[in-house]
């Protein structure tokens, strides 16, 4: 169904924000950074402001694959996620390591399938993974648009860690955690993706962003993902861009 809401970006650059939780991260402001002489923006002149960190939540699993894409054939709306990771002097982060974890369509975790009353098969390993960052500090990721489970809206798990190795088998060990916390969607897009197969048929009832016990409502300063569609319809799918300000 075309929507033509689904055209318009959603929200602004923004990190996660607090839920609770001791470490913290970094924000970078949503005003512009100021420009040098020349008129390009000044990095080391941009606003930057503590915030601290958003919970685990209960479905994380330790082992995770360093891959691009963590769809692994799972249904469901395209998600291309571009998440910058800058350190404390809003400077990019290189060879930083993203991970997500998400629920499927039915809203589903693997390693918990059944938890949202659906049975299928469960290989540990959907909807998980990461990638490290490029020179620039980007990490790009492909997924599928989460479903939904009861008593949350629509998110996405992210940790950032940094100083891990990959092993030949493709995870990664060592290195320290320096931020964890959790990505959010824009009501208006997620109601469109809702209404399209298979997220149709996850009958759970959906907790919306402003009801969500996490998600405290004070949008790009608390982890709204910028959406974009990839075209005319919310099936077409989403890009969903974050900066992560964290302390490397």
């Amino acid at each position: 169904m075309t929507d033509t809401s689904d055209a318009r970006k959603i929200g602004r650059r923004t990190v996660l924000a607090a839920a609770g939780g001791a470490a913290a991260a970094l924000t970078v402001g949503a005003a512009a950074p100021p420009k040098d002489a020349g008129g390009t923006p000044d990095a080391a002149a941009a606003v930057c402001a503590l915030t601290t960190e958003m919970t685990q939540g209960p479905y994380y699993l330790d082992g995770a694959l360093v891959r691009s894409d963590i769809t692994e054939g799972k249904p469901g709306i395209p998600l291309k996620l571009a998440l910058t990771v800058v350190d404390a002097a809003c400077a990019p982060l290189a060879g930083a390591l993203v991970e997500l974890w998400h629920a499927d369509a039915l809203g589903e975790y693997s390693g918990y399938v059944g938890d949202n009353g659906h049975h299928e098969p469960d290989d540990r390993t959907f909807l998980r993974g990461g990638v490290l960052t490029d020179s620039g500090g980007l990490a790009r990721i492909t997924t599928a648009y989460p479903g939904w489970y009861r008593g949350r809206c629509v998110h996405v798990h992210v940790k950032v860690h940094t100083g891990v190795t990959v092993t030949a088998d493709g995870h990664f060990t060592g290195g320290s955690t320096v931020h964890t916390g959790q990505l959010f969607f824009d009501e208006t897009v997620t109601a469109a993706v809702a209404r399209i197969s298979p997220y149709s048929a996850n009958t759970v009832a959906r907790t919306t962003l402003a009801r969500d016990s996490v998600y405290d409502g004070r949008g790009a300063a608390s982890g709204l993902l910028t959406l974009t569609a990839l075209g005319g319809s919310a099936s077409s799918g989403y890009t969903g861009t974050l900066t992560l300000g964290v302390r490397g």
